[in-house]
């Protein structure tokens, strides 16, 4: 893959796509890691688990209320695009900890929760340590039906754990994430519970007409910016789009045909075309009736727009939705400093998420 541009004045710009897409536009220096140990107690307690998922160990992490006592609520958190980890967190933004803080807030709600290394976020194969493959993309096309079964897989271990009352559960969708919450129902089959959702920062139309949008609007920056030239702008997005129109239309990509930034790919094509596939809107008009929904966006969302969610709410009936002024797309407090590059560790956790939660789950079950 080619190395991404980079800005020292730009905040950074995650695409919404599953694992292949460069941040066109980041920081220039890298976040530096508050990642570290929570006091006693806050937050809840949690413990290491691992499992087998779409054949292979799962590394996740499971977070009880701090003095919890008998059974309580549990959610399954599922991450975003990309090759993310338990925590949220990716090489293209490594310390976005939206999962981390979501856990954190559901255990102060009184709800356990499991989040878990999504396949390709582990280290290099050879190691065989932790979650599947983070050399993944050198092994074999992505087969799109790992990510289901690791649902699968992490939705059993949450509700198998003696703390989770396997009759209140909710699954937690970020992002891409939230495009498997709307299917967990038919995931998880018959012999659970169908869940309630919480859908954070979630898409709102088809899969690679999203992608088109952000990769627009960053390489028409990147160009802006004097970083890249109009005639390379032009080019970068005409590749694109012949990918598009090539996995649309069913038609085997050749290495050739890859664009520069590594989108649209023999590695990926298959995996795109089954997520293009999905259309949030008619997932949330076969959800089981009576499901309930809770849709958190962001006001400040540069990756997922006002109208995408709009859009969304149309087959969404009954959702309650929860727009958070000031907040980005990793749920943090939202700022643009001109001239310097801004953390997404020096920003803290939206305010807003904690009682939007807090309501929505106090009548969920």
């Amino acid at each position: 893959m080619s190395t991404p541009l980079s800005s020292p004045s730009a905040r950074p710009r995650a695409a919404l796509v599953g694992g292949a897409l460069a941040v066109l536009l980041s920081a220039a220096c890298a976040p530096a890691d508050t990642g570290g140990a929570e006091p006693p107690g806050a937050g809840g307690v949690e413990r290491e688990l691992a499992f087998e998922g779409g054949g292979h160990e799962v590394s996740a992490s499971f977070r009880t209320p701090h003095d919890a006592s008998g059974r309580v609520p549990g959610a399954l958190i599922i991450s975003g695009s990309g090759p993310t980890d338990r925590d949220g967190n990716a090489p293209a933004r490594p310390d976005a900890d939206t999962n981390r803080n979501l856990s954190r807030v559901l255990a102060e709600a009184g709800v356990a929760s499991l989040r878990y290394d999504k396949f390709g976020s582990g280290p290099d194969p050879q190691t065989g340590e932790e979650t599947g493959p983070g050399g993944v993309r050198t092994i074999a096309p992505v087969d799109p039906g790992v990510f289901d079964r690791q649902v699968v897989a992490a939705y059993e271990e949450l509700v198998a754990q003696p703390e989770v009352d396997p009759g209140r559960v909710v699954v937690v969708g970020h992002s891409e994430g939230a495009l498997y919450a709307l299917r967990a129902h038919e995931l998880i089959g018959s012999g659970h519970p169908s869940p309630a959702l919480v859908l954070a920062a979630p898409p709102g139309t088809r899969y690679l007409d999203l992608l088109d949008r952000q990769v627009t609007e960053q390489v028409r920056m990147a160009e802006g910016a004097g970083q890249i030239e109009e005639a390379e702008a032009v080019q970068l997005l005409s590749d694109m789009r012949a990918g598009r129109a090539a996995v649309r239309g069913g038609r085997d990509l050749t290495s050739q045909e890859s664009d520069r930034f590594g989108v649209y790919t023999p590695w990926n094509a298959d995996f795109l075309a089954f997520m293009d596939g999905l259309d949030p809107v008619e997932l949330g008009r076969d959800l089981p009736e009576g499901t309930p929904v809770l849709v958190l966006w962001g006001e400040d969302d540069a990756q997922v727009s006002r109208e995408d969610v709009d859009r969304l709410m149309t087959g969404l009936d009954g959702a309650e939705r929860v727009d958070l002024p000031g907040t980005d797309h990793i749920l943090r407090a939202f700022e643009d400093e001109p001239g310097a590059a801004v953390l997404d560790s020096d920003r803290p956790f939206a305010e807003g998420v904690a009682p939007a939660l807090e309501e929505f789950l106090d009548t969920a079950w």
